[in-house]
């Protein structure tokens, strides 16, 4: 899944898994990521055709390959982009000393989300042509996407309330640097026999691209300075403002099995700055053009024909600029999962590699959903956990999600001293042949971890 960090979620090695619960375990007394290397994660994913699909060298006729590529896609299908960069972040315990029961966490992050739907019906519109498709019903509503770059500012609070039970909670200030929705499409596109001409092409349409943060930046009097300063601006609170929290809990069962799961992004941006927004909404018959071929030396000409057409289309459809203020919400992710650990080492046995004791392993099952714009999207993950010696952790991960049903990945966290450096990706099944890939993902990120315990 695009939001879905399967690997990272519970992997509590690592301070970063906070922000996917934060009421997760905490394992350091405080850290400090190192600023724009400490959380660097890129997903891309497709559920439909792969480039491979279509511009493999094997042979096959282009234009069968692409049909195929059309045919065999459903409007549901989807292209997502997913990328998170993490400015900079932090987290100490807090408390008497005997006990340091709570933890601040706090940090600055930018991230890029974009999903955009086949628009099945567009596309075989483009392929056919009308005049092979008379009578049938086009849907506007196929084309579906929105794209959003966007700096969280966050603070979070972890509280350990008994040795079974922690929960946390994270607030959020979002900071909107672009936004571009069209999402909200609908309407359809018919051709039929015409009265005044061989056809009629009747339109009934309501579609609004909404933006912001896009005409200072793309317009006329923009230079690639003044975009960079107010890209640097929107990215330290100056943007689209909005509010948002995260809330989780860990519930430790007995003493193997544990529950926990989380909320994250339950918030909104109201867009009030540089807004523009483009629609165009009624009812409208087009007939067409007679072409009028010179028999005398007088006449159209084929660029009078297009012209004419170009006009005529301009009076049809006509292009509404608004300026009006609007709300997004964000996708709300849902954690959850249920854990066994196994592998206790005993004080009769050479306790070398974990110093406090506890389990050496744990297996698991993770549930992950996310909301989108026509449909929620699921992910289930069977994980197992490896603590291999002190100071390095292993988890190996099987997904399935909408992009495949064979997922393996992998992560690792190390600590050198008391720097800790993390590795994740997944997907390795299909990497031999990464152009036929649904997804590929990767995150990795370095932190200073101070006092790290082992539970």
């Amino acid at each position: 899944m695009s939001q879905n960090k399967q690997i990272l979620y519970g992997f509590s090695d690592i301070p970063q898994a906070l922000l996917l619960n934060p009421g997760g375990k905490v394992t350091n007394d405080w850290y400090f990521g190192i600023p724009l290397l400490s959380h660097i994660h890129v997903n891309v994913g497709t559920t439909g055709s792969t480039v491979y699909d279509v511009f493999a060298n094997d042979g096959r006729d282009f234009n069968l390959k692409l049909q195929n590529a059309i045919y065999s896609m459903k409007s549901n299908d989807f292209l997502s982009i997913n990328e998170q960069l993490e400015v900079f972040s932090g987290g100490f315990k807090i408390g008497p000393s005997y006990e340091k029961d709570k933890y601040i966490s706090f940090g600055l992050y930018q991230e890029f989300d974009f999903i955009g739907y086949f628009p099945k019906d567009y596309a075989i519109l483009a392929y056919e042509g009308n005049q092979s498709n008379i009578n049938r019903v086009f849907k506007a509503s196929d084309f579906n996407a929105k794209a959003e770059l966007i700096s969280v500012f966050h603070v979070g609070y972890n509280k350990k309330v008994n040795k079974n039970f922690t929960f946390g909670v994270r607030g959020k200030i979002y900071s909107s640097i672009m936004n571009a929705n069209f999402t909200n499409n609908k309407g359809y596109f018919i051709t039929v026999d015409g009265t005044n001409n061989f056809y009629d092409h009747i339109f009934n349409l309501d579609l609004e691209l909404r933006t912001s943060g896009l005409t200072s930046l793309t317009g006329d009097n923009a230079n690639s300075e003044t975009a960079l300063k107010d890209i640097k601006k929107r990215l330290f609170l100056g943007g689209n403002l909005g509010l948002g929290f995260d809330v989780g809990f860990t519930y430790q069962l007995n003493k193997q099995w544990m529950l926990d799961a989380s909320l994250q992004d339950v918030g909104f941006i109201r867009h009030t700055k540089d807004v523009e927004n483009y629609k165009v909404e009624g009812n409208y018959v087009f007939e067409g053009v007679n072409p009028l071929f010179p028999e005398t030396g007088t006449g159209q000409t084929a660029e009078d024909y297009w012209n004419e057409i170009k006009t005529q289309f301009e009076d049809v459809f006509v292009v509404d600029t608004t300026y009006t203020k609007y709300t997004t919400w964000r996708p709300v992710k849902l954690n959850a999962s249920i854990n066994y650990a196994f592998g206790e080492k005993t004080s009769q046995e050479c306790n070398c590699l974990i110093p406090d004791g506890g389990y050496q392993s744990a297996v698991g099952l993770q549930l992950f959903a996310v909301n989108r714009p026509r449909q929620p999207q699921l992910a289930l993950t069977a994980y197992y956990y490896r603590r291999i010696f002190k100071g390095l952790q292993a988890k190996a991960t099987y997904t399935l999600d909408s992009y495949t049903l064979s997922n393996i990945g992998l992560g690792v966290s190390a600590n050198i001293g008391n720097l800790n450096f993390y590795v994740m990706a997944d997907n390795f099944l299909e990497y031999q042949n990464v152009y036929n890939a649904q997804s590929v993902s990767l995150q990795l990120g370095f932190n200073y971890i101070f006092k790290k315990h082992e539970d």
